[in-house]
């Protein structure tokens, strides 16, 4: 069975660019989302992300007639869930949950246009397990059709997990690159999307289960998590003991064998910070090492303030006429990562705005993939002058921007080695 309209539901990070991918082969693609503001972008042929190449892809696809957006969604033949699964609030020190309403809401949105034949495909970073528990909301709203649960093969409609394993500032090449692990519900549901992603994915659709289609995505990002955990770990033992941990991981990885990762001010973003808790808030009992590294990762911004603390200490111990509240802060970096505009759990805006709150001075920000600031007493500027005005530097993202300047910074804490 042929697929002649696609439904991508979450046109974010990961929804835009996978609809844009489908328009581009001429599917007749329905992108739905909540946001007015980003459906209208849309459909004026624009973008409401920073993504490299997604803005021609979409204004041609728009052109082209191959791609709208709209807020309630439309029949369909495929329909791809791409929505947020945060963490339900919890109290500090308790193991957080995921919220997965956004889904239960998607789920429910699409099922009074659902139609015997339709393929629905969960893309959303999810626990073990929620591909049918999506699936069990799907039959609640819609007991005239069958599911895989109750129905297998003859189900009406088929269902399967697909996790993005993509790389923000390179979703473009690497949508169409990458393998894909495919877990439907029944060997049809998988064989089903596999047919889909080949509209085009280049890469290699490999066929598992749901449940394992979701822990795989789990894993890697947690082994990153691990990884990370480890040269965070290392790089606050060698503050201890006086020793250059950037230079100390260089040696080391001239092993054969070794590959550690460089240290920073913590892990952001909406997968590595967050989908190892989907695996602790399973499994507490199991997950000693997952949780471990969870830990510490969420603690390298604090050490990141207290280092800016002592920085402030050393600065007025030598400048005997100054006060704290003369004191300038620049922060450089708010991004998760290097060379983009996502904000989503950013160890560098966490640390920018405790600073924000702890220094009685003043606290300015330079972030050269944003063009505003929603943060209360934190300035936006520059990065030159941030360099003539700020007395404690602050280096939080290596941003290409900041990698190529070399300034002379008495007052400096550099949390990832490049100045």
């Amino acid at each position: 069975m042929s697929f002649e309209t696609v439904s991508v539901v979450g046109l974010g990070y990961i929804g835009l660019p996978t609809a844009a991918m489908f328009a581009s082969r001429r599917k007749k693609v329905v992108g739905v989302d909540v946001n007015q503001h980003a459906v209208d972008t849309i459909n004026q042929g624009k973008i409401h992300i920073v993504e490299p190449e997604l803005d021609m892809i979409v204004n041609a696809a728009v052109k082209g007639g191959y791609l709208k957006a709209v807020t309630t969604p439309e029949a369909a033949d495929a329909f791809l869930i791409a929505v947020p699964t945060p963490f339900l609030p919890c109290k500090e020190g308790e193991i957080p949950a995921p919220d997965l309403s956004y889904i239960e809401a998607a789920s429910k949105a699409i099922a009074p246009v659902l139609k015997k034949g339709d393929l629905i495909i969960l893309e959303s970073t999810s626990p073990v397990g929620a591909t049918e528990q999506m699936a069990d909301w799907l039959s609640q709203a819609r007991s005239d059709l069958t599911f895989p649960l109750t129905h297998g093969e003859e189900a009406d409609i088929n269902i399967a997990h697909c996790p993005e394993r993509v790389l923000p500032g390179h979703v473009v090449r690497e949508l169409v690159e990458n393998d894909r692990v495919i877990g439907g519900l029944t060997p049809k549901c998988s064989q089903r999307s596999v047919e889909l992603y080949q509209t085009f994915v280049q890469g290699e659709c490999v066929i598992t289960n749901a449940r394992t289609a979701e822990m795989a995505k789990l894993t890697e990002n947690s082994s990153r998590d691990v990884q990370i955990a480890f040269a965070n770990e290392l790089s606050v033992i060698c503050d201890k003991l006086d020793v250059n941990v950037w230079e100390l991981i260089a040696l080391a990885n001239r092993h054969p064998r070794v590959n550690i990762l460089q240290p920073g001010p913590g892990v952001g973003g909406h997968c590595i910070a967050v989908d190892p808790w989907f695996i602790v808030s399973k499994t507490p009992a199991e997950a000693q090492i997952i949780h471990t590294a969870r830990k510490v990762n969420d603690r390298k911004p604090d050490w990141i303030v207290e280092k800016t603390k002592i920085a402030i200490a050393d600065f007025l111990q030598e400048n005997t006429d100054k006060t704290a509240k003369d004191i300038t802060i620049a922060c450089y970096g708010l991004s998760f990562k290097p060379d983009i505009d996502d904000l989503r759990e950013s160890p560098a805006l966490d640390i920018t705005k405790k600073l924000s709150r702890v220094h009685s001075g003043r606290v300015v920000a330079v972030e050269p993939n944003i063009t505003s600031l929603a943060l209360e007493c934190v300035d936006l500027i520059d990065v030159d002058a941030a360099i003539a005005i700020a007395d404690i530097h602050v280096l939080l993202v290596d941003h290409k921007q900041f990698v190529t300047l070399k300034p002379s910074l008495k007052y400096l804490v550099d949390s990832k080695g490049i100045w």
